[in-house]
């Protein structure tokens, strides 16, 4: 089994619409505006040749972008469908989002997620790890500090085993060590608080709870920063979820700027599960495309884009919202990198600056984007 798939992920597909796209940059005017003079001066007159004009090779990388952009991301029924980057049938989709970590989902795609369930499509989040390590144990202590008060309060601290292990986790926090391996009653409670950040963000869009998956893959859970390699075992909890589904859609991170590989390796299971069912033959992968987003750490180059979903000023404030449900990874997350702004300021500008691209190029002018790029299996 190939376990090292994101390896192959290749983009150059639209040669023609990269250099284009780069003349238009380089002269500073948008796609349409582009003269004879100026493919001529930059070298560029035989891209032209196959259009005949500068004129209709404008018109060409023109139109290729603006089939990109969809308010469908779904797919919109009943609707001409071969000019739109996804199909109008079936619809309503099931529709799997994997994560990695219990806030890649709204930081990456926040936007797309609610779209796909405000126009009835049947979502589902996959948070492959449980992200425990990056909880600081002051959260840890703030909700052993509830637990307490609220044994105290209702239960006049009758609760023994709330008790006994708020004073272990207490004596545990005292004397933990900064290098090593933590503490597995330490880990339990930052699992159950991402859980539950996750749970609270799946509310606030809709996703009711039976459609919530922690799936907490082996390789990631070494109460370390440095992970096992994924093996088998990951792809398996992978492939029972996507068999039992049988998803229209599936998407997936390809943000491999991830610090610590985790978002490379996640993918990668996730694209193994997908090798496994087609070698199987499973007959649900002919209705299902595979979508790869980026999130907190880099964006797509705007010729790779293969869809782009738009968000107005609410919708961006909406998606904003969903990332702050995430509490323990706002101000206090310790792994931020060395990129200063938080999680919700880097989408938020990355999503601004996907859209102030695609106006350069003079086409729709929208507050946000989210962008995608298909993985062809």
């Amino acid at each position: 089994m190939n376990l090292n798939l994101s390896s192959t992920i290749t983009t150059d597909r639209y040669p023609l619409r990269r250099e284009i796209i780069r003349l238009s940059q380089a002269v500073g005017k948008p796609l349409l505006k582009l003269s004879a003079k100026d493919y001529i001066d930059h070298g560029l007159w035989h891209l032209t040749e196959k259009y005949g004009s500068a004129a209709q090779t404008n018109i060409e990388v023109f139109n290729q972008l603006q089939h990109t952009i969809t308010g469908w991301p779904g797919g919109k029924p009943d609707a001409d469908d071969s000019t739109r980057p996804e199909r109008a049938w079936p619809f309503p989709k099931r529709v799997i989002v994997f994560s990695p970590h219990p806030d890649d989902d709204v930081i990456s795609m926040g936007g797309t997620m609610r779209r796909l369930i405000q126009q009835g499509n049947d979502l589902h989040v996959a948070y492959e790890t449980s992200g425990d390590i990056a909880v600081l144990d002051e959260e840890v202590t703030r909700y052993m500090h509830f637990v307490n008060g609220f044994n105290q309060v209702f239960a006049n601290g009758s609760d023994e085993v709330i008790t006994r292990k708020y004073q272990e986790v207490k004596s545990i926090l005292k004397n933990s060590k900064k290098e090593g391996c933590e503490h597995p009653d330490v880990l339990a409670i930052k699992r159950l608080i991402r859980r539950g950040e996750a749970r609270i963000a799946c509310a606030y869009n809709s996703i009711p709870s039976d459609h919530i998956h922690f799936l907490d893959l082996p390789f990631y859970e070494t109460g370390r920063i440095e992970k096992q390699p994924m093996t088998e075992s990951d792809v398996a909890i992978i492939q029972t979820l996507i068999s039992d589904i049988k998803p229209h859609q599936i998407y997936v991170a390809a943000d491999f700027s991830d610090p610590h590989g985790t978002h490379k390796l996640c993918t990668d299971a996730v694209f193994a599960a997908i090798d496994n069912e087609k070698n199987a033959g499973a007959g649900w992968l002919k209705d299902c495309r595979v979508w790869m987003y980026r999130g907190a750490w880099d964006e797509w180059d705007i010729a790779d884009i293969e869809m782009c979903v738009p968000m107005s000023p609410e919708e961006l404030r909406a998606k904003r919202n969903a990332i702050l449900k995430h509490t323990s990874q706002m101000e206090s997350a310790p792994f931020l990198g060395n990129d200063e702004r938080l999680f919700w300021q880097r989408a938020e500008d990355r999503n601004r600056s996907t859209a102030q691209r695609y106006d350069d190029l003079g086409l729709a002018c929208y507050e946000a984007m989210e962008a995608f790029v298909e993985y062809r299996f």
